[in-house]
């Protein structure tokens, strides 16, 4: 997808919201203490640089292995260093797009996460560079009504 790059984040101070005590169970239920222990500054927990850090919306479905849906939203950090096995914003012979960076063989490959996308195998007249590092996918979960998932 060809755009123009976005604008750094704008942020006037702290995002804070309650921190419950403990992880909660994906298992079997624990018990709750029923109160918080805390506060989580939401912009320090996720943003290490914000003058660095940009929020891309993810379009396709081309990453859904790695959990970037269509619609998603992806904290992008271009003071990390793309290194491989990282998921990166590149721009590949003036496209961007949004890959898991690998070396395969000796040639640098960008890996889509989907069985039904090619990879993208970077050749000597291939022009690409990495733009970014996503740091963190921010989605919804998916609501679903009376249906059991796959065992």
């Amino acid at each position: 997808m060809q755009a123009s790059q976005p604008e750094p984040l704008a942020l006037d101070g702290p995002l804070i919201l309650p921190l419950a005590p403990e992880a909660v169970a994906c298992g079997f239920p624990s018990p709750a203490e029923g109160y918080w222990s805390g506060d989580l500054d939401l912009i320090k927990h996720l943003i290490r640089d914000p003058a660095s850090t940009f929020v891309w919306k993810a379009a396709g479905h081309s990453m859904t292995g790695a959990g970037i849906n269509d619609g998603d939203l992806l904290l992008v950090d271009r003071g990390i260093n793309p290194a491989p096995g990282r998921i990166v914003v590149a721009i590949v012979d003036g496209d961007y797009t949004v890959k898991r960076l690998d070396v395969i063989q000796g040639r640098t490959v960008l890996v889509a996460e989907n069985r039904d996308y090619a990879d993208i195998v970077l050749h000597e007249h291939t022009e690409m560079s990495v733009w970014g590092v996503v740091t963190w996918i921010l989605s919804r979960p998916t609501i679903r009504r009376g249906v059991r998932p796959l065992r």
